[in-house]
Protein backbone atom coordinates (compact mmCIF):
# COMPACT_ATOMS: atom_id res chain seq x y z
CA UNK A 1 0.00 0.00 0.00
CA UNK A 2 1.39 3.35 -0.56
CA UNK A 3 0.30 6.57 0.36
CA UNK A 4 0.47 9.96 -1.42
CA UNK A 5 1.23 13.00 0.24
CA UNK A 6 0.67 16.43 -1.19
CA UNK A 7 3.22 18.44 -3.18
CA UNK A 8 3.25 21.79 -2.83
CA UNK A 9 5.36 23.84 -4.71
CA UNK A 10 5.84 27.68 -4.75
CA UNK A 11 6.85 30.10 -7.19
CA UNK A 12 10.14 31.51 -6.30
CA UNK A 13 10.17 34.27 -8.97
CA UNK A 14 6.37 35.71 -7.82
CA UNK A 15 7.87 35.80 -4.27
CA UNK A 16 11.10 37.01 -5.75
CA UNK A 17 8.91 39.82 -7.78
CA UNK A 18 6.64 40.52 -4.40
CA UNK A 19 9.87 41.27 -2.41
CA UNK A 20 11.26 43.50 -5.40
CA UNK A 21 7.88 45.63 -5.78
CA UNK A 22 7.64 46.16 -1.79
CA UNK A 23 10.53 48.47 -2.08
CA UNK A 24 9.28 50.12 -5.32
CA UNK A 25 7.58 54.06 -3.25
CA UNK A 26 4.69 55.95 -3.79
CA UNK A 27 5.76 58.63 -6.00
CA UNK A 28 3.78 61.25 -4.35
CA UNK A 29 4.32 59.93 -0.71
CA UNK A 30 7.85 58.55 -0.96
CA UNK A 31 7.57 56.85 2.88
CA UNK A 32 5.23 54.08 1.84
CA UNK A 33 5.49 51.48 -0.82
CA UNK A 34 3.05 50.63 -3.19
CA UNK A 35 2.56 47.40 -1.73
CA UNK A 36 1.27 49.16 1.71
CA UNK A 37 -0.69 51.60 -0.16
CA UNK A 38 -2.59 49.05 -1.60
CA UNK A 39 -2.23 49.89 -4.92
CA UNK A 40 -0.19 46.81 -6.01
CA UNK A 41 -3.02 44.43 -6.09
CA UNK A 42 -1.05 41.34 -7.71
CA UNK A 43 1.62 39.39 -8.87
CA UNK A 44 1.07 36.41 -10.94
CA UNK A 45 1.50 34.02 -13.71
CA UNK A 46 -0.22 34.99 -16.83
CA UNK A 47 -1.36 31.36 -18.80
CA UNK A 48 1.52 32.28 -21.20
CA UNK A 49 3.94 32.06 -18.11
CA UNK A 50 4.23 35.83 -18.04
CA UNK A 51 4.64 37.57 -14.81
CA UNK A 52 1.80 39.98 -14.62
CA UNK A 53 2.04 42.52 -12.07
CA UNK A 54 -1.77 44.20 -11.13
CA UNK A 55 -1.96 47.80 -10.06
CA UNK A 56 -4.98 50.02 -9.28
CA UNK A 57 -5.04 53.38 -8.60
CA UNK A 58 -6.08 55.19 -6.01
CA UNK A 59 -8.61 57.27 -7.77
CA UNK A 60 -9.24 56.78 -11.87
CA UNK A 61 -7.54 60.04 -12.87
CA UNK A 62 -4.58 59.66 -10.65
CA UNK A 63 -1.49 61.41 -12.46
CA UNK A 64 0.97 59.16 -10.45
CA UNK A 65 0.03 55.67 -12.25
CA UNK A 66 2.05 55.92 -14.89
CA UNK A 67 4.99 57.09 -13.20
CA UNK A 68 3.92 53.95 -10.88
CA UNK A 69 3.86 51.68 -13.73
CA UNK A 70 7.74 53.32 -14.70
CA UNK A 71 8.93 52.55 -11.59
CA UNK A 72 7.24 49.12 -11.57
CA UNK A 73 8.99 48.00 -14.70
CA UNK A 74 12.37 49.79 -13.46
CA UNK A 75 12.68 47.54 -10.64
CA UNK A 76 11.50 44.56 -12.60
CA UNK A 77 14.32 45.23 -14.93
CA UNK A 78 17.28 46.17 -12.39
CA UNK A 79 16.21 42.22 -10.79
CA UNK A 80 16.20 40.68 -13.96
CA UNK A 81 12.32 39.26 -13.93
CA UNK A 82 11.45 39.77 -17.73
CA UNK A 83 9.21 38.93 -19.22
CA UNK A 84 6.58 40.37 -17.52
CA UNK A 85 3.60 43.35 -18.78
CA UNK A 86 1.80 45.30 -16.12
CA UNK A 87 -1.78 45.74 -15.99
CA UNK A 88 -4.00 48.57 -14.47
CA UNK A 89 -7.32 47.51 -12.98
CA UNK A 90 -9.91 49.68 -12.33
CA UNK A 91 -13.13 47.42 -10.67
CA UNK A 92 -13.20 46.97 -7.88
CA UNK A 93 -11.88 50.45 -7.15
CA UNK A 94 -9.24 51.13 -4.46
CA UNK A 95 -10.44 51.68 -1.19
CA UNK A 96 -8.36 53.01 2.11
CA UNK A 97 -9.20 49.48 3.34
CA UNK A 98 -6.59 47.99 1.16
CA UNK A 99 -3.70 50.42 3.08
CA UNK A 100 -1.85 48.37 5.66
CA UNK A 101 -1.17 49.86 9.37
CA UNK A 102 2.24 50.26 8.81
CA UNK A 103 1.22 52.65 5.99
CA UNK A 104 -1.28 54.19 8.50
CA UNK A 105 1.87 54.76 10.76
CA UNK A 106 3.99 56.09 7.87
CA UNK A 107 1.46 58.79 6.58
CA UNK A 108 0.98 59.55 10.57
CA UNK A 109 4.97 59.92 10.90
CA UNK A 110 5.35 61.90 7.72
CA UNK A 111 2.96 64.33 8.51
CA UNK A 112 -0.09 63.27 6.61
CA UNK A 113 -3.26 62.20 8.82
CA UNK A 114 -4.31 58.57 7.76
CA UNK A 115 -7.91 57.76 6.86
CA UNK A 116 -9.88 57.41 9.66
CA UNK A 117 -12.48 54.35 9.88
CA UNK A 118 -12.84 52.15 7.04
CA UNK A 119 -14.92 52.02 4.15
CA UNK A 120 -16.95 48.40 4.88
CA UNK A 121 -14.10 46.45 2.73
CA UNK A 122 -11.53 45.52 4.99
CA UNK A 123 -11.65 41.98 4.08
CA UNK A 124 -10.73 41.12 0.95
CA UNK A 125 -11.01 43.53 -2.07
CA UNK A 126 -14.35 43.11 -3.48
CA UNK A 127 -17.11 45.24 -5.59
CA UNK A 128 -19.01 48.08 -3.46
CA UNK A 129 -21.81 50.27 -4.15
CA UNK A 130 -20.96 53.34 -4.80
CA UNK A 131 -22.39 56.54 -2.54
CA UNK A 132 -22.92 59.78 -4.02
CA UNK A 133 -23.56 61.51 -0.63
CA UNK A 134 -20.89 62.11 1.46
CA UNK A 135 -20.89 60.15 4.88
CA UNK A 136 -20.31 62.18 8.33
CA UNK A 137 -17.07 60.95 9.37
CA UNK A 138 -15.61 62.34 12.67
CA UNK A 139 -12.24 65.14 12.12
CA UNK A 140 -8.76 63.36 11.40
CA UNK A 141 -6.88 64.14 14.60
CA UNK A 142 -3.27 66.30 13.99
CA UNK A 143 -0.51 64.21 12.98
CA UNK A 144 1.53 65.94 14.89
CA UNK A 145 0.04 66.88 18.30
CA UNK A 146 -2.27 64.27 18.33
CA UNK A 147 -5.28 66.65 19.22
CA UNK A 148 -8.83 66.33 17.50
CA UNK A 149 -9.74 69.58 17.80
CA UNK A 150 -9.21 70.11 14.02
CA UNK A 151 -10.95 71.77 11.28
CA UNK A 152 -11.02 71.48 7.12
CA UNK A 153 -9.90 74.16 4.96
CA UNK A 154 -9.92 72.87 1.85
CA UNK A 155 -11.72 69.72 0.23
CA UNK A 156 -8.53 69.45 -1.98
CA UNK A 157 -5.11 68.90 -0.47
CA UNK A 158 -1.73 68.70 -2.37
CA UNK A 159 -3.33 66.13 -4.31
CA UNK A 160 -6.90 65.12 -5.18
CA UNK A 161 -6.47 61.81 -2.51
CA UNK A 162 -6.18 64.43 0.51
CA UNK A 163 -7.58 67.49 2.11
CA UNK A 164 -6.22 70.35 3.62
CA UNK A 165 -7.07 70.54 7.49
CA UNK A 166 -5.63 72.61 10.18
CA UNK A 167 -5.07 72.26 13.86
CA UNK A 168 -6.68 74.45 15.96
CA UNK A 169 -4.43 73.86 18.75
CA UNK A 170 -0.84 73.55 17.47
CA UNK A 171 -2.32 75.90 14.38
CA UNK A 172 -0.21 73.74 12.26
CA UNK A 173 -1.53 72.25 8.34
CA UNK A 174 -1.88 68.97 7.47
CA UNK A 175 -2.74 66.84 4.79
CA UNK A 176 -5.42 64.60 5.13
CA UNK A 177 -5.77 61.09 3.21
CA UNK A 178 -9.79 60.85 2.36
CA UNK A 179 -11.30 57.77 2.78
CA UNK A 180 -12.76 56.07 -0.32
Amino acid sequence: MTTSTATYSTDATLDRAWAVLETVPDPEIPVVSIRELGILRDVRRAADGTLEVVITPTYSGCPAMSQIAEDVAHALDVAELTPYRIATVLAPAWTTDWMTADAREKLRAYGIAPPTGNCGSAAAPQEKVMRFVPRALPAPSCPRCGSAHTERLAQFGSTACKALYRCIDCREPFDYFKPY
